[in-house]
Formats: structure tokens, sequence, C-alpha cells
């Protein structure tokens, strides 16, 4: 099953009772635009899940920006929707999945529920096709859901930081390319990047349509990223572990299977000083 879902198909899930939607709109630099959007218009029966809130542990430090949620806080909160085994979780934000539908669908298969999708074109796209959308909200639920994040999907700073000296890994970064040389740091307290990192940004799997480009373009395109390396040795990061989900799903979309995360990314590697940093490059 593809990682990605058409409108078209989503309006028919929603129809059949055979999927669970839920909004992740959400600009870092207005924390409440994305609650405040969902409760004036979103996609008829979709909760809403915030980044700060439900997708993240801001209280974990060392981590990053957006460390992973605790176990049992996502069971709860996916028990609270009404998650049940039958149904497809499908995930849409508005800016083209990655901020932060693709973060939901990587935790939850991080939490091994496969079942899950990322709308194509998310917000916009629901628009364009003239679909309907609703001010409601739904009811709470009482639902029992435990899950278990897989570490085989993830990557710790040890493992790493090992990787990266053997160069079994191949690192993949998807901010813009001027942060990764380290001309601007919007966000974070140092500019550069992860020595040894390539550059990937997730702006690159979209077309302009801000839906993602054709699996055999993606596929081409991360092939030449990933020249030397195979598919379940690359490495997902970014600036706090949100929008490598994005380009982690587009892999997933081309065919090339197997690839991992490092959560914590650039605002976790420099919570330690003495971790190494590369930049700014001129070139």
């Amino acid at each position: 099953m593809s990682p990605l879902i058409s409108p078209g198909e989503l309006a028919a899930g929603i129809a059949a009772g055979t999927v669970l939607v839920v909004d992740c709109r959400k600009e870092l630099s207005n924390p409440n635009s994305g609650q405040q959007a969902y409760r004036e218009a979103h996609i008829p029966g979709a909760w809403y899940a915030d980044l700060d809130r439900d997708l993240s542990n801001l209280g974990k430090t060392g981590q990053g920006r957006h460390p992973l949620p605790d176990e049992a806080a996502f069971s709860k909160t996916l028990a609270g929707w009404g998650l049940t085994p039958e149904l497809c979780v499908v995930a849409y934000d508005d800016a083209g999945g990655a901020m932060a539908a693709a973060r939901l669908w990587w935790l939850l298969r991080l939490g091994g529920i496969s079942n899950a999708r990322v709308l194509d074109g998310g917000w916009s796209a629901w628009l364009h096709e003239g679909l309907p959308v609703d001010a409601s909200l739904p009811q709470p639920r009482v639902g029992s859901v435990s899950i278990k994040f897989d570490p085989a999907q993830m990557v710790d700073f040890d493992a790493l930081g090992e990787g990266l000296a053997r160069n079994t890994i191949c690192l993949l970064d998807a901010r813009g390319a001027a942060r990764f040389r380290g001309e601007v740091e919007p966000l974070d307290a140092v500019a550069g990047h992860v020595p040894g990192a390539r550059n990937r940004p997730f702006s690159d799997n979209l077309d302009t349509r801000s839906r993602f480009k054709p699996a055999e373009v993606l596929a081409a395109d991360f092939k030449q990223a990933i020249a030397g390396c195979s598919p379940d040795s690359v490495v997902h990061m970014c600036g706090s572990g949100v929008t490598a989900c994005h380009n982690l799903l587009a892999m997933e979309h081309a065919g090339l299977t197997g690839s991992r995360l490092f959560a914590p990314s650039w605002s976790g590697w420099i919570s330690d000083p003495t971790r190494p940093v590369a930049g700014p490059d001129p070139a």
C-alpha cells in the first residue's frame, strides 16, 4: 500500500467509515496557528494532533527541539481518537506533509501501526477538489491502545557516530541548502551540519502544487543523493526530527525502503558542545 492517499480515496474512506483522519497543521513561528485553523474548518471527522503536545515530549532534554513522545502518552492519544485495528489513519497538513503529517505517519510506523497514510497535497488538495469541510469537533472516545516503539527504525547518538566513522551510514539532512551549509540558522543556536552528512532538502520531494513528485522521479533523485549507498543504510535528519520524516516517506513512496531516522537531529546534535560541527561551507 502506498504511504500516500489522494483526496478522492480519502473521501471514499470517510464515507465507508474505514479511516481515522488526523489534522496535523502547524506553523513553527505561530504555535497556536494549526489548532486555530482546525477549529475554523477541517476535513469532516478529523481529530487534531499538535506537534508539540501530541507528537513530541518537550520535557525531555538533549534530544532536540521535538523529542519523541513517550510510548504511554502516545498510546493514550491514539486511544482518545478511537483508533482500532481495522481503521487506516490518514494524516494531513497544509505544508505538503512536512508539518507535521509525515511525523505522525512515521510515529505510527515506529509504534507498529502500518495502516497509515498521508494525504497527498494535504488541506489545499482537499479544498481544490471541492470536498466538504466541517468545524464541529469529534467527541472524545475511550479506547485501549498500547504501542511500543521499534528501536530498529531509529539511530541514537552513539550509533550515528559509529556508523559515520565506519562509513556504514549515509546521513541525509532534510534542511534547506543554506541552513545545511551554515550560512543562515533561524532556529538553532549553532549553524552548520553534522560532518559527513549529505544535503537533500525535503522541499525537493514536492511539485508546484505541494504534492509529491511521481515515485519514479523521486527514486531517481534519491538514488543520486545516496549514490554509493543502499537505501537501508540511509539515516534521515533535519532540524528537529520533523521534516526528516518527509524524506523518509518520500523514499518509501519511491520504493526505496528501510531507511531510518536520527530523531534528535541537528538541534539534538548541538546540545553537546563537544560534538563536531561542519560549516559554514562557502561552496
